[in-house]
């Protein structure tokens, strides 16, 4: 093969340490995240001065440095964003950027900068027509989502446009939810995964039919190893990810390593076997294939199985009442362990101080930040990062290196986003539009506007009359396998006489290429937060937007203003935690759920997503009056049957109105 269809290897980096890793081990690519704006702001991360020394290290030694600012943009943030855009293109000069928001895009090209741009998971291009939308706003990368199986892998790249390539995640931990489709931490206390702060309640044990608690939800990392060999015929699938900005540098050294070995000797059994002990020793969680093989699929939900990450290396003893361990094997100065589980008493990482031989004695000391009961007997520990002689023998060389690049001066950027046109105001106030929207026909006369989700068995129920008059909704999520089906329902609508639909998704323009009698709408699976994104949508020739409900009152009033298109909001119904397309078999539809902390939820299939929902309702109608004063245009319903088997709630949600969004 030649050498240029080799896909690069991306290694993870949080901090200095792990960056160095990666170069040590010949990463092609390193990404990384700033203090702002990054999906992982649980990792350090970086400054604008340690990060310039950082790349300019990597661009002697031949490693590319990609900047993650994959955060929803809330109103107030394009301003700093820019200017961050401008400081990174004059002092870093990374190769690119990765962005989720359709806003990062904008202000990239208006603070001129000159790297490649990067659409991230989170981003949610699913299907094989949103790809040229991609190309069309300026991508030269799309990260596609983690659940994607071989073959959809390959209907993605076959349809890939010219100057637009893929990339893919081949090791790392995976979230239950879709990426960009995961509401959960945000809607439990305004601490969003689309903006870095998922305090990942997937994580948690779950309790259904009052069983033994389970972590119905927790997922086995992913580790495509030997399966990778397939994806070197895809010229398209140009890198080969490793998700871990929150891992050391073992893990990225080790990860790497056994990539490249994999990559480079496809057919050599006995390095394939190297690459797997490799990997084995990475000190990631249990891993799985996941669904990647189509014919072989693996639900990498298991949930009586341990899936937090590090090594299992002991359990708590006790002698006189005082906790200890003894190790499986040599821990040495700087290697990490962590405590239990997250959900468990005295859970905590500590670092070892001095060297513990195996099945030596190592003490826990008291923690005065522990609450509730003492640490238990049988508490497992786990080995989360190791600290060999020989990497660190090798990062300290690299950063002895530093020395000699010095970071240039940072000066600060007075750059101004050109913002676009606001929408003509009509002189005379119409009424809001009510919309309820259903997934079947409903029963009896509805007064409002009725919007439908699109589905075959929707379209021949409802009457021509009413096809006409309603919306109709796109799925949150559409995959490869179904690119053809939705492309064909979107036509059999309109030959009905559909005129408005709701993409869930912007990239789902892509299918509608005569506009002529049709009406787009931006649903709120697209996650609209600000005023540059909103200007994007009207280019793509969408004509008003239903704009995030996961936004607080001051963000909604503050989009409001100066709008470039009309705006509607989702004011009452079901609004789920999240989309998945992992499924626990033992997990129950419909039927209810709850956590450490009971809540309630439950899970109900449409299509092949799973939607797993609160067990109580969004409901801001008590700011109806203030949202249409504010110029909102219309307010949706999300209608949803209630299962019968879980309890009617005897609360509801304003979602993070009342709340700062983190």
């Amino acid at each position: 093969m030649s050498k240029k269809h080799l896909p690069e290897i991306m290694a993870p980096a949080g901090d200095k340490y792990s960056y160095l890793a990666g170069v040590a081990a010949g990463a092609d690519a390193i990404y990384v995240g700033l203090k702002h704006f990054s999906a992982r702001m649980q990792a350090k991360n970086f400054s604008i001065s340690e990060l310039a020394q950082l790349a300019s290290l990597g661009r002697d030694r031949g490693t590319k440095t990609y900047v993650a600012m994959n955060t929803l943009v809330k109103p107030g943030d394009p301003e700093s964003a820019g200017r961050l855009i401008d400081r990174l293109q004059r002092t870093v000069k990374p190769y690119a950027l990765i962005v989720q928001d359709l806003a990062m895009l904008t202000l990239a090209k208006q603070a001129g900068f000159t790297g490649e741009l990067h659409l991230s998971t989170l981003a949610n291009i699913s299907h094989p027509t949103g790809l040229a939308i991609a190309k069309k706003l300026g991508a030269s990368r799309v990260v596609i989502p983690r659940e994607l199986n071989l073959d959809e892998v390959k209907l993605m790249a076959d349809a890939c446009p010219k100057d637009l390539d893929l990339e893919i995640f081949v090791h790392g931990a995976l979230c239950h939810c879709v990426s960009g489709r995961c509401y959960w931490s945000s809607y439990l206390g305004g601490k969003s995964g689309l903006r870095g702060r998922c305090v990942q309640p997937c994580r948690r044990l779950y309790t259904q039919n009052k069983q033994y608690p389970e972590r119905l939800f927790s997922c086995s990392d992913l580790s495509l190893d030997v399966l990778t060999k397939p994806l070197l015929s895809m010229p398209k699938v140009a890198a080969w990810k490793i998700e871990g900005r929150k891992k050391g540098p073992h893990y990225v050294f080790y990860t790497v390593k056994a990539y490249q070995m994999l990559r480079d000797n496809p057919n050599d059994a006995k390095i394939k076997k190297a690459a797997q002990d490799l990997l084995d020793q990475a000190l990631g969680r249990p891993t799985s294939h996941s669904t990647f093989l189509p014919q072989r699929p693996f639900q990498p939900v298991q949930p009586k199985e341990q899936t937090s990450s590090g090594r299992l290396i002991g359990e708590i003893k006790r002698d006189q009442k005082k906790p200890f361990f003894q190790p499986r094997e040599v821990l040495n100065p700087g290697d990490l362990i962590r405590i239990g589980y997250e959900d468990q008493p005295g859970h905590r990482t500590i670092p070892i101080r001095r060297r513990v031989p195996k099945r030596g004695r190592m003490d826990i000391p008291f923690s005065k930040q522990q609450k509730g009961p003492a640490l238990p007997t049988g508490t497992k520990v786990f080995l989360v990062d190791r600290r060999e002689p020989e990497l660190t023998k090798l990062i300290k060389g690299l950063s002895n290196e530093l020395d000699l690049f010095p970071a240039p001066e940072s000066k600060e950027s007075r750059f101004t986003p050109t913002w676009p046109k606001a929408a003509a105001r009509s002189k005379t106030r119409n009424r809001a539009e009510s919309i309820n929207l259903f997934r079947q026909p409903p029963r009896g006369r509805i007064y409002d506007k009725t919007a439908f989700w699109l589905e075959k068995a929707t379209i021949s129920k409802v009457p021509q009359s009413s096809v006409i008059r309603a919306q109709w909704w796109l799925p949150p999520v559409i995959w490869p396998d179904e690119d053809k089906k939705y492309r064909s329902l979107i036509k059999e609508a309109v030959k009905k006489g559909a005129r408005e639909f709701v993409l869930n998704a912007p990239w789902q323009a892509g299918y509608f290429e005569d506009r002529k009698n049709t009406k787009l709408v931006a649903g709120p699976f697209c996650n609209i937060s600000n005023r540059l994104a909103l200007g994007v949508l009207k280019d793509l020739g969408f004509s008003s937007a239903i704009i995030s409900p996961e936004l607080s009152f001051e963000d909604i009033e503050a989009l409001s203003q100066n709008s470039p298109i009309s705006l509607g909001f989702v004011i009452k119904g079901l609004w789920p935690f999240g989309l998945a397309r992992f499924e626990a078999e033992s997990v129950k539809m419909n039927e209810t759920i709850k956590s450490p902390m009971h809540e309630v939820s439950f899970v109900r299939k449409h299509g092949q997503n799973n939607w797993i929902y609160p067990g109580w309702e969004l409901d801001m109608t008590k700011e109806f009056r203030k949202l249409e004063r504010l110029g909102f245009k219309s307010f949706v319903t999300i209608k949803e049957e209630w299962p019968k088997d879980v309890p009617r709630p005897k609360r509801t949600s304003e979602f993070n109105l009342r709340l700062n969004l983190l």
